[in-house]
């Protein structure tokens, strides 16, 4: 066939097998892989119920190192918000808005979506995430 990789071999000609190795689609994941370009810099997190599904994205831009960063947070009521097409879209359209340079991003999701002293008091497990009660949010492993 046009186009497909043929090796010769003697007098026939026999078809190779190429391999790519699979990367993900997602421009977020390929701007991650970037690694630091300067600033404005990113940050995205996934947040969730479980370590399974994201209900929430928060995207902070820090325009110089120290300064205080523009928060923007997403929301999928359903579904997962790393997958979400017009969540992704908002968030691109929020970097490319402020100028992003370089974007670093968590692989998984680390933690609750709730923000402690505004959705359940200081100091306490949310009551509506238990699977993250006295779970480290990085590792994933119960701490006590």
């Amino acid at each position: 066939m046009p186009g497909e990789p043929l090796q010769r071999v003697g007098d026939s000609c026999k078809l190779l097998s190429v391999r790519f190795k699979h990367r993900s689609d997602s421009p977020l994941k390929k701007k991650a892989r970037r690694g630091f370009r300067g600033y404005p810099a990113a940050t995205i997190a996934f947040y969730g119920p479980d370590d399974k599904r994201a209900s929430k994205v928060a995207v902070g831009v820090v325009r110089a190192e120290g300064a205080e960063p523009a928060m923007e947070r997403w929301f999928a009521e359903e579904g997962d918000a790393r997958t979400d097409p017009a969540i992704g879209a908002s968030i691109l359209r929020f970097l490319e808005d402020n100028g992003v340079k370089s974007v670093i991003m968590t692989d998984g999701l680390i933690g609750c979506p709730h923000e402690e002293g505004i959705d359940y008091p200081d100091g306490q497990v949310c009551p509506q995430c238990p699977f993250w009660a006295h779970r480290n949010r990085w590792t994933g492993e119960m701490v006590q």
